[in-house]
């Protein structure tokens, strides 16, 4: 049975970063579904503008496209914020399991103000959080802190995903 994992949580909580060595870890092919936005949406997003689901229905689709034509499996980086989402991409992938990353704002926006060049603008934070629906009690999702480091955090992912 192939793995397909969600690396979930809000903009600067590092889904891209324990997604990546998650994926390594497991030897399955890694996403980031920062890359599967249309222009539109990261021309939005760089405005400083939230997307409305209208914009996140086909990029949802996309990414359960991609996540459900692998094979071995996967491991996708995505915010997945609303559980309508998750459940979008539970429709292209039954058995789901996802990572939620999560942490104190004040350690979010401490990363997010560290880093350079990304489209994700910190003043979206508070949109993020507030639109932000807890997975806890979702089937297959584990709730991780990221107060931890990154090395820490997806070792702990790691032996949890492999628990049957």
């Amino acid at each position: 049975m192939s793995l397909r994992v969600l690396v979930m949580g809000v903009s600067g909580s590092g889904k891209s970063t324990i997604g990546a060595r998650l994926a390594e870890e497991l030897r399955l092919p890694f996403a980031d579904a920062d890359a599967f936005h249309p222009p539109e949406n990261v021309a939005k997003m760089s405005a400083g503008i939230p997307l409305t689901d209208a914009d996140r229905w086909p990029w949802l689709d996309a990414l359960g496209a991609w996540l459900a034509a692998e094979e071995r499996g996967g491991v996708i980086a995505c915010s997945a914020l609303k559980r309508a989402y998750r459940e979008r991409l539970r429709g292209w992938v039954p058995g789901l399991r996802v990572v939620h990353l999560a942490g104190e704002p004040g350690l979010i926006a401490a990363r997010q103000g560290a880093r350079e060049g990304h489209f994700m603008p910190p003043s979206l934070m508070a949109s993020q959080f507030a639109t932000l629906e807890s997975p806890d009690g979702e089937d297959g999702t584990l709730i991780l802190d990221i107060a931890a480091e990154p090395g820490a955090v997806v070792t702990q992912a790691v032996a949890l995903l492999r628990q049957p």
